[in-house]
Order: structure tokens, then C-alpha cells, then sequence
């Protein structure tokens, strides 16, 4: 199969089940997917980000030999879907320690920019969360950029930001 010609053919969630359904825990055709996944064609990027959520979901240690990668990614101008999807797999991943400074770095910067979509603010929340819990240091800061965006939050952010306050306060308690 023509991986890049399937992505193109259809965007649906059926299609794209179907495709992960190909790739499986098939190492060698998910390297094919990320490297339409981290390219530079927007419809194929934008395309490729469902399919490779997918099997993230289904196979999750596809995804390790690819996080760094993945993670500088998003210092690109990608597509939303790209930065959605990156998020949201590395927000159920264990990061190495190698690479939580720049993890921590770039969904801070998401988590900031008013105009970023809930979506990935809030995955972003999630994701640094999770660093926080390694590097209890950074706690104040993502304390400090929740807080100031609740007033004027969506639901979905005022949700997940109420939560990550709350997980927060405990991590707070239990290091001091």
C-alpha cells in the first residue's frame, strides 16, 4: 500500500482506523507514517496526525524512538491537527529525562499563546503535569499561566484547568 496516497484518498475516522489497522505494531510501516506525520506538506501532515494518534492509542510504545523528533516538530508552523495529536500521545507517554526540559519548554510556549486552540492547551496542561510531578520546580509557573487564562476559559479549559490546579496543590503539599 501507498501510505501517502491512502491518507489522501479519504479523511474519516473509519479510514483512518482502517489505516492504522495496516500499520499495527508494524515498526517499519509506522516510520513510513511519521515521516509523512513530521513532513512538511500540510494536507499530509494534517492528515497523517489522526491515523498516527490511532496507533498511538492501540500500540503506544510506537511512538518512543520518535518523541524527540516529535516534540522539536512542534516548534514548527504545523498544522493544528499536527500539534493536537502531538500533545495528546505525549500527555500519556513517560518522557525520558533528557527530554522534559524542551517538552516542558514547548508546551509551555502552547499553553500561553491565546490564539492556540482549546484542544491542545489543554493536552498541553496535561502534559506538563505530568513533568511537573518530575520536576516539582516548575509547579508555580504552570500554577501562574492557568490561573491567569481561567477568567476568560472556555469549558473544556476551565475543566482541565480546575483538575491540574487541584493535582497541583497536592504535589505542593506532599514536597514541602
Amino acid at each position: 500500500m501507498n501510505l501517502k496516497s491512502a491518507i489522501l484518498k479519504d479523511y474519516s475516522k473509519k479510514h483512518a482506523s482502517q489505516l492504522a489497522d495496516y500499520i499495527g505494531e508494524d515498526t517499519e510501516r509506522f516510520d513510513e507514517l511519521m515521516q509523512l506525520f513530521l513532513g512538511n506538506t500540510y494536507i499530509i501532515t494534517q492528515r497523517s496526525a489522526w491515523v498516527v494518534g490511532i496507533c498511538c492509542e492501540r500500540y503506544p510504545s510506537l511512538i518512543t524512538p520518535y518523541l524527540e523528533k516529535m516534540i522539536l516538530n512542534l516548534r514548527n508552523d504545523v498544522h493544528d491537527a499536527v500539534k493536537r495529536n502531538s500533545v495528546r500521545i505525549l500527555q500519556n507517554v513517560d518522557l525520558p529525562d533528557e527530554l522534559l526540559g524542551e517538552a516542558a519548554d514547548v508546551c509551555f510556549q502552547l499553553l500561553s499563546c491565546r490564539s492556540e486552540p482549546v484542544a491542545v492547551k489543554v493536552f498541553s496542561m496535561s502534559v506538563l503535569l505530568n513533568i511537573v510531578n518530575k520536576v516539582p520546580e516548575l509547579k508555580n509557573e504552570l500554577k501562574i499561566i492557568i490561573e491567569d487564562q481561567l477568567p476568560h476559559a472556555s469549558p473544556g479549559f476551565l475543566s482541565r484547568g480546575k483538575k491540574i490546579l487541584k493535582a497541583l496543590e497536592k504535589i505542593q503539599s506532599t514536597s514541602t
